[in-house]
């Protein structure tokens, strides 16, 4: 049986080892996983107490619409309601937005390393991936803008980068949409939102009415500890939104996730705290890092992305066997270097202490 030709040169999406996994491979009693960007202090509370209310109601179908979901959500980004779509995860939406726009004969426009859902969803539309190199991390917004021509459908900018952590400032954005054209989507995936720190980071939101090109992505998946349950949005212009909504598959995000994400955006305490204690972690590898002289890009994610100068997969592989799950750069397009998400504090300092040794 055939597939499509383009398929054949993918692979499927790789995530981080099973904790389970690990502990059974290597005769391990505690693994601590750093790999996938999850919420180490897992999710509010109030979101437990919503699933437990909403076990009795599993056989019944999601609302498709979402629509208590798209009220709160609206409410607290400050939208109208008909400016959002929901996706099982914001993964989802690039799938939708890919299949809605991407075709044989256009052209998309991304930063290289970025996410790889970018590319990896062109690919299977059959269009034409422009990818333009990061420069010390950072988004080439000037090359990115001259590689736009009329057959360019969509450009995607990661906001803060995956997996450099860099983020683009709000003047350097405005310039860019300035510069492309009206009738080219820009994607600003925020998945990394709610650890943002930076004080001239884009208030995306604000600039909906001047530029209606431009489409937001966002995520419960991160900050508020609900990846398991699957749920991100996209924020866009509302004629947009309509006409891509045929593209997004019936009940794709789920009844579950749907009260859970309610429950926790309205606690956004738990949120502040979590943002707090994501900063101090940070600062726990930035001084490792200029101890021992290593370099890393400043992070507005809840990850670090750290060049150790050595083989990325053999250093990974050594902490595996020590019971460390963290990311090879290899993959992500930094041979040298891995990307760690912040944990606790007691999880960080198990993992520095763990790598001195092996640097020593």
């Amino acid at each position: 049986m055939e597939v499509k030709e383009q398929l054949k040169s993918l692979k499927p999406y790789e995530p981080g080892k099973p904790i389970e996994q690990v502990k059974e491979q290597f005769g391990l009693t505690k693994v601590i996983k750093l790999a996938s960007n999850e919420n180490p202090y897992g999710c509010s509370d109030k979101v437990k107490q919503a699933i437990q209310e909403e076990l009795e109601s599993l056989a019944i179908y999601p609302d498709g619409c979402s629509a208590e979901l798209r009220k709160q959500v609206a409410k607290h980004v400050g939208v109208k309601e008909n400016q959002l779509i929901f996706g099982n995860g914001s993964d989802n939406i690039i799938q939708i937005l890919s299949r809605s726009l991407l075709s044989e004969g256009f052209n998309t426009v991304m930063a290289s390393p970025s996410f790889s859902q970018y590319r990896h969803n062109a690919v299977i539309e059959n269009a034409e991936i422009r990818e333009i190199e990061l420069v010390d991390g950072r988004h080439n917004l000037d090359k990115m803008a001259d590689s736009i021509d009329s057959k360019t459908k969509i450009v995607w900018l990661c906001n803060p980068n995956n997996p450099t952590g860099v983020y683009i400032r709000e003047e350097e954005l405005i310039n860019f949409l300035n510069k492309v054209p009206k009738d080219v989507l820009v994607v600003s995936d925020e998945a990394y939102y709610e650890y943002v720190t930076a004080e001239d980071y884009p208030n995306s939101v604000a600039l909906l009415d001047q530029f209606p090109n431009l489409l937001i992505l966002r995520t419960f998946s991160k900050a508020y500890g609900l990846a398991a349950l699957r749920i991100g949005y996209g924020i866009g212009n509302e004629e947009l939104i309509r006409l891509i909504e045929p593209a997004r598959e019936p009940f794709n995000t789920n009844r579950l996730g749907q009260k859970a994400a309610i429950a926790a955006l309205n606690d956004q305490t738990f949120i502040e705290t979590c943002k707090k204690l994501n900063r101090e972690g940070l600062k726990q590898y930035y001084d490792f890092c200029e101890q021992f002289g290593l370099e890393y890009f400043p992070s507005q994610t809840n990850f670090i992305l750290i060049d150790f100068q050595k083989d990325a997969d053999e250093l990974f592989q050594q902490l595996l066997e020590k019971g460390f799950i963290v990311r090879s750069g290899k993959a992500l397009g930094f041979p040298t270097s891995l990307r760690i998400t912040v944990g606790t504090e007691e999880e960080n300092e198990a993992l520095i202490q763990t790598l001195k040794e092996l640097l020593s």
